[in-house]
């Protein structure tokens, strides 16, 4: 107290008594000061807080009438076309304003009618009829939905809690609608001979099917079709590619105006043997089969016991010992190696560092090469690594068997195999199938293929005349000696080699291949087996299915039984 009456003197100030409170006055450089003092019910209302003074938010569960009005607002505006003031109403304006917006713009919905159901807690159901319009097509459309509300916090307003799901249920956030041309027009794949192919008829089609119409939809004359669709959040909207997000979810066609008119496309596919196909893999998990025509590299069956992925086509697996086809003939024609020459066959051969061993250790003291090509013997092979260069193996499957160049068309997506340059022991270990090689069905049936005849021919699924396009070529073919000793390996591998009981009763015009490719985490091997007869050749892998005589032997030796 003493303190203020000293200010109070040098100020020379007397306090102004106003209605019971003493107001002081503070002067300043252009501001002032305003304190008040006192007591009495005057004192005690200017005391209360800004806080105080402030409406009471209100809190707790809504009312049914509270629930009831938000919806009805919000619908009404809806219905009326108002989007801003429907966004207005929900707890994410921007959100609510784009999606409600790309309702009439992108999804071309008119004539809106929503009609609220039974209120349940804070849940409104409410149905939806509408009419879709596009180019002179029009339909209805008609669905149920729902929406909650919820109170604002920080005035406890009833408002619509957003979610796509409100517009309808089949959309997730970030998800469209969208009206219009269904991507790609549909197309009608027939088979050599004029039979309609469908996924229904052969189950292993469908990629091979939805890789057609990506390809040649638009190239053969059709015509697409009109949708609503669902178009999922990072999706490119596509539905010829079937399309999905992040997650996997596929965009969904919700309303069809009117079916697309397919175009024709005619495949080389055998109708008798693409059924035979089918029914063999159907025998094993995991399997997957090919077979061409030798002589023009046609592709006349393909079939995957699975059906998410075209293993046969696009598959890249170490295709194991029936990668010796390509490494004998690279030591065929180096002189490193000829059929009835002595060639080492130990049970143990290293290079690179790492010990190499034949199944179960076995050995052959003395033998040919090929008793060796045979039995499979892999240290035939990997002996002579040291005498190859790094690029020896890659050379010879480019240049050769038309491998690992990235140049194949066959009509739909494939993978035609990797012989990646590889030194020390991943090198020799290329020379077996292992190491960086990687190969498919569709693949191996072009080796064996290119052993019967000579010339590397790049299989095709569509003819190249349908679309003009240039076909791989290989820049040499199989020298006339080199050809003639890998066709005789291949023969006496069918018949007295591992690949003789698969391979039985199918004459002397025949030649094949086993193989075992083992996988870090598998405890079996993936089969493999390729083999040719008379102007036909064939690959199949069984993954996980252990030897390749035992697992894929049975079904391509069927194939070509079927196609003899």
């Amino acid at each position: 107290m003493g303190n203020r009456g000293r200010a109070n003197e040098r100020g020379r100030t007397k306090p102004a008594v106003i209605g019971g409170m003493i107001a002081v006055v503070v002067g300043g450089a252009g501001f002032g000061v305003y304190t008040v003092y006192g007591g009495g019910a005057a004192a005690d209302d200017s005391a209360s807080t800004a806080a105080e003074r402030k409406p009471a938010v209100k809190t707790g569960p809504l009312s049914a009438t509270e629930v009831k009005s938000a919806a009805t607002t919000f619908l009404t505006a809806w219905q009326s076309g108002d989007v801003t003031k429907a966004a207005a109403t929900t707890n994410d304006t921007a959100a609510a304003r784009t999606l409600l917006t790309g309702y009439g713009k992108e999804a071309r919905i008119e004539d809106v009618t929503l009609t609220p159901g039974t209120r349940s807690g804070a849940k409104m159901p409410f149905s939806v009829k509408g009419t879709v319009s596009y180019n002179g097509r029009t339909k209805a459309l008609s669905y149920d939905s729902q929406l909650t509300v919820v109170r604002r916090a920080e005035d406890g307003k009833p408002l619509v809690d957003w979610q796509s799901s409100v517009v309808h249920p089949d959309l997730e956030d970030g998800d469209r609608l969208v009206t219009g041309e269904a991507g790609t027009p549909p197309v009608k794949a027939l088979d050599r001979d004029g039979g309609e192919l469908t996924a229904a008829k052969y189950p292993s089609l469908g990629t091979v099917l939805d890789g057609l119409r990506e390809k040649y939809g638009k190239k053969a004359g059709g015509k697409a079709g009109i949708e609503l669709r669902v178009i999922r959040k990072g999706s490119s909207g596509d539905s010829a590619k079937a399309t999905e997000n992040d997650e996997g979810t596929p965009d969904k066609t919700l309303l069809e105006l009117s079916k697309g008119t397919p175009g024709t496309v005619r495949t080389t596919l055998n109708p008798s043997l693409q059924a035979t196909a089918e029914e063999q893999v159907a025998k094993k998990p995991k399997a997957s089969l090919v077979m061409t025509k030798a002589s023009t590299g046609e592709i006349l069956a393909v079939a995957n016991s699975g059906r998410g992925f075209n293993t046969a086509f696009q598959g890249s697996l170490a295709p194991g010992s029936t990668m010796k086809i390509i490494s004998a003939s690279l030591l065929i024609d180096k002189g490193l190696a000829s059929i009835d020459k002595q060639h080492p066959c130990p049970k143990f051969s290293t290079y690179g560092g790492w010990k190499f061993q034949n199944d179960d250790k076995f050995e052959i003291k003395g033998g040919t090469f090929k008793a060796s090509f045979a039995r499979s013997c892999n240290t035939a092979f990997i002996s002579q690594a040291k005498e190859l260069s790094d690029d020896d193996l890659t050379k010879q499957a480019q240049e050769v068997f038309g491998l690992g160049k990235n140049d194949w068309s066959i009509g739909v997506s494939s993978f035609d195999g990797a012989v990646p340059v590889q030194s020390d022991a991943q090198m020799a270990a290329s020379l077996i199938g292992q190491g960086g090689v990687r190969m498919n069905p569709l693949n191996m049936a072009s080796v064996v293929a290119t052993a019967k005849t000579g010339t590397f021919r790049q299989p095709y699924l569509v003819s190249p005349d349908v679309d003009d396009r240039t076909l791989a070529k290989a820049p040499r073919s199989l020298s006339s000696s080199t050809r003639a000793q890998l066709q005789e390996l291949l023969q006496y591998t069918a018949a007295a080699g591992t690949a003789a009981e698969a391979m039985a009763g199918l004459g002397p015009d025949s030649g094949a291949k086993t193989g075992s490719a083992e996988v870090d985490g598998q405890k079996k091997p993936n089969g493999w087996f390729t083999a040719w007869k008379g102007d036909l050749a064939a690959a199949g892998v069984v993954q996980q299915g252990g030897h390749g005589g035992e697992a894929a032997g049975p079904l391509v030796a069927a194939m070509l039984k079927a196609g003899s």
